[in-house]
Formats: structure tokens, sequence, C-alpha cells
């Protein structure tokens, strides 16, 4: 028998074979609904499986995870409150095995310590995992001890962190436990614990309202002098190397810039902290350069107050040893300060 080829037939992976189509009317025989062409009692052919990638991609949500609250003006801060120093520092640290290391720290010949000595050391051990890490710091000649215990729950979807000082004193010990919380679009934090003499709980919240912008809030109540803290936090991604925060804390406005010029290479920030009701006003322009094997950081206040750090590569292998080189000028104060510290590693 043979099958006219105009005749459609629909098929999917998942059909059972075909029927034979039904027989061709005899020669002048008037059409009729019995004789309708086999594809109108053929069904309607099956969607086509979804792709599991594509079912994926439409469950992702375009609004990102904003990260912490209190990381949102990291990019910012580090470009505009460089870390300067006098004397010398030396760090020397010893990788004991994959997860354990140790630190000697030494600073000598500086006068920023607030108890008026002019060196400290330190030895710090840290131990990390794939669910957290833990550290510990001790100071002989104070008597102090720090700890700190980051530790993952729920698979990941918590962090729970833990954060002890004690000293000989005991008059600035604390204890303080928080728990980190996120999803696919917002993250929040929970604080509890004692520090200068009282209670201590706060908690944040961070979320994301539409692919660039970020909004969130920030309330903290400390039992020793009975003050309620209280912070809100936007930020908003112009573009993929411009973004600006707007912060509120405690009646001071906080307006933060930061724009890559050269990815990876050049990032330029900027920062104004204002009162609205004095109208006192700080302007902080801070500057980034990544070289081959060295990084320029340099910023400038605007009271005349310039900043500078220089940190070179000694050797192109991971561990080599790090030479740094910092600088402060306050022309207003008539203050210098010059530094040098060395990083050795392994």
């Amino acid at each position: 028998m043979i099958i006219p080829s105009f005749l459609p037939v629909f098929g999917t992976k998942c059909d059972s074979p075909a029927a034979p189509p039904p027989p061709l009317p005899p020669p002048g025989a008037s059409p009729s609904a019995d004789s309708a062409p086999a594809s109108s009692s053929s069904p309607p052919p099956l969607d086509a499986p979804q792709d599991s990638i594509a079912q994926a991609a439409a469950s992702v949500s375009s609004c990102p995870n904003p990260g912490p609250l209190e990381a949102a003006t990291w990019d910012v801060r580090r470009l505009t409150s460089l870390d300067t120093y006098d004397g010398v520092r030396v760090d020397i640290s010893k990788q004991l095995s994959p997860y354990f290391a140790v630190v000697h720290s030494f600073h000598l010949g500086t006068s920023m310590l607030p108890d008026g000595r002019n060196s400290s050391y330190s030895f710090t051990t840290q131990m990390n995992d794939e669910e957290g890490f833990s550290m510990a710091r001790v100071d002989p000649e104070r008597g102090s001890v720090d700890g700190r215990i980051h530790k993952a729950l729920l698979g990941g979807a918590a962090m729970a962190k833990l954060q002890v000082g004690l000293s000989s004193e005991g008059s600035n010990d604390q204890l303080l436990g928080e728990l980190d919380l996120g999803a696919q679009t917002w993250t929040a934090n929970l604080k509890y614990g004692s520090m200068g003499g009282g209670n201590v709980f706060g908690c944040n919240y961070f979320q994301s309202v539409t692919p660039r912008l970020a909004m969130g809030g920030e309330g903290m109540y400390i039992g020793a002098n009975g003050n309620m803290l209280s912070s809100y936090t936007a930020k908003y991604s112009f573009h993929p190397r411009w973004s600006g925060t707007t912060e509120e804390r405690q009646g001071m406005l906080s307006i933060n810039y930061k724009q890559s010029i050269t990815p990876s290479r050049v990032n330029v920030g900027a920062s104004l902290e204002c009162s609205p009701v004095t109208l006192e006003s700080q302007l902080v322009l801070g500057a980034e350069f990544n070289l081959t094997r060295s990084k320029m950081n340099v910023c400038v206040d605007g009271t005349g107050r310039i900043q500078s750090v220089l940190e070179a590569k000694l050797g192109r292998e991971p561990g080599s040893p790090a030479l740094n080189f910092a600088a402060e000028l306050d022309h207003g104060k008539g203050l210098m300060r010059f530094g040098y510290g060395l990083n050795i590693g392994s």
C-alpha cells in the first residue's frame, strides 16, 4: 500500500509506534468526514521537554546577593583609609600544614601604641578547613588573648561566629556571638554578647531591590551606656566599574564613590562625610595602582593630610617576601610618620 508523501506524520521520542494510516477511498467516492486526511486523526504534537539548564536559568533571580552589610563600603574604605604606621613591622608566617599556620608579629620603634610602649610582639595561630576557621592571638607583654571562631551551619546557608577578648585587667573583656544568614537576594546578621561591662545585641539586614540597587539598615543596643545605635545604607552600581554608597549613621551622612579606571590595575575612590546639622564635612580622595609585583596606594583628605603605602614583592613564587613602605604627612598638625615593614611567609 502506497502512502501519499503529502500526508504529514507527527511523533516524538516518547510516542509509541504510530498506527497504520486508513486505506484510500475507492475511485469516484465522495469525500466525507470518515475520509479526512490522516493528519486530522493524529494526536497533536507534544511539547519538547525543557532543557534543565534553561530551567535553572529561569529560576535564578536577576537581583544578586548583596553581601554582608558591613562590607558595603569596603571597596571604598580600602582606598581612603590606609593602614599607615611608624617604626618597623615584621610579620613571619609559617604554614605547618595545609590547614594550620602560625604568625610571629613584631612592631618596633613606634609611637602609635595606646599604652605608651614603643614595641610589641604577638603570636597568632590560625586553622582553616572547608567549614570555617579558628584563630587565636596572644600578646605576652599586655597579657591579652583574642580569639575568633567561624563555623558554617546548615550546609553553608548560615555562618556562626564567636569573638572573644581577654586581658589581665579584665575591664575590656568581651564575648560576642553572631549568626550570618543569607539567601539569593538578601543577607542578615544577628549578634549578642557582652562588651565593656554590659550586654550588647543588634541586627542588620541588606536586600537587593534591583540588579543595581541594594538597601539595608542596622540597629544595635549597648548596655554599658544605654545607647541605641542605628544606621541606614544604600548602594547603587552605575556600571560594572562604578559604584556609589550612601550611609547615614548617628546623624552623620557618608557618601562614597569608587571607579575602576583600568580593571585590576587602577582604582580611584572618594568619601564625603558631613553633618546636616552643623554642616561640618570631611572629604577624602584615594587611588590604587597595581603593577606586576608592586602596589601603590595614596589618599589625601581635606585637611591636607597625605597617606601613602607601597608594597613590593621580592619574588615571583608564592610565599615570596614582601617589602612595605608607609608614610603620613599632616601639614596642619606638623606631624610626619614613616615606617617600613617586611612580610615573610611560606
